[in-house]
């Protein structure tokens, strides 16, 4: 650990020096990249090394297009980069962490055993956070013995530039890690807000139910994707189209998310739409598969709808 705070002590003046993400998916490796710009020794496990390599090579991309607009530099990237390493073995990955990141897929029984192995293999100071965008941090937090430092750090695609973390605090959260966790995301350059530990909590529960009716008027031929994505960037100041940025977070993503929703609340309101699980049956899950609601495989974005 690079705190010497000893067991049960955790302050918020730890100074963070490591930190693990578990999941080197889309927001893994975005969660990485902010995590070595903010200088601090990162490590990105995933039990896939292609997923791995993937996520470096679009790390690098991120990085030379901003050194090519000259936003960075050269030397910057070599700063990061010295800061980056991959791993498929988790007890390397977390060792010695002082803040470990948990961005596996929405399934709640993945995420309690991740947190129950984790916790044996890092020290009573570290910080246990989940990226989940809609399941319970206190029935992920059950999974441990020390609930008190689990809390939920909700990101949002893309990592490196949006500027919203939602920190999601549970009844046994402490003062302690909400407030190290505040610091944690000034120091990422994102502006800080805290929900409670609720289904959905406010961002995903508002989100997805608009991407939701939005393929539903997709589905009943209101209009085409780009029309109604058009719609509510102009006529709402949306700085994305609903339907566009459902691509860019994953069809399937989306979709996990209302069935936890609609379950959550017994509520038919958050059912995903016949056409969402269509899309995701047939693994048209977005940008990350070439193909979604709109066309991504030429690199650039096409609408499906007006072809």
């Amino acid at each position: 650990m690079s705190n010497a705070y000893g067991p049960g002590s955790m302050s918020q003046h730890m100074v963070i020096g490591v930190v693990a993400v578990i999941g080197a998916g889309t927001m893994g490796a975005g969660i990485a990249q902010i995590s070595a710009q903010c200088g601090w020794e990162t490590r990105i496990f995933d039990t896939s090394a292609k997923s791995l390599d993937t996520a470096i090579s679009n790390i690098d991309s991120f990085w030379d297009k901003g050194i090519s607009i000259g936003k960075t530099t050269q030397i910057q990237k070599d700063i990061w980069n010295s800061k980056l390493s991959i791993h498929t073995e988790l007890k390397n990955a977390v060792y010695g962490a002082d803040l470990v990141i948990e961005a596996v897929p929405e399934i709640m029984e993945l995420k309690q055993e991740l947190f129950s192995k984790i916790e044996e293999l890092v020290s009573s100071n570290t910080i246990l956070a989940t990226n989940t965008s809609s399941l319970s941090i206190s029935e992920i937090a059950t999974a441990t013995n020390s609930p008190e430092r689990v809390i939920g750090m909700h990101f949002f695609n893309p990592v490196p530039i949006m500027k919203l973390l939602e920190i999601v605090r549970h009844d046994l959260c402490s003062e302690e890690t909400i407030e190290m966790v505040k610091s944690i995301g000034e120091k990422m350059g994102k502006t800080n807000i805290i929900v409670q530990d609720v289904p959905g909590f406010a961002t995903s529960r508002l989100g997805v139910v608009l991407g939701n009716e939005a393929i539903r008027m997709l589905a009943e031929g209101v209009a085409s994707a780009s029309d109604i994505d058009t719609a509510m960037m102009l006529g709402y100041k949306h700085p994305i189209g609903p339907l566009e940025l459902s691509d860019l977070v994953g069809l399937d993503v989306r979709k996990d998310i209302l069935s936890n929703l609609a379950s959550s609340f017994s509520d038919d309101t958050y059912l995903p739409h016949p056409l969402l699980v269509e899309m995701v049956s047939k693994g048209e899950l977005g940008k990350k598969t070439g193909k979604g609601i709109y066309d991504w495989s030429s690199g650039s974005k096409v609408d499906r709808t007006k072809l």
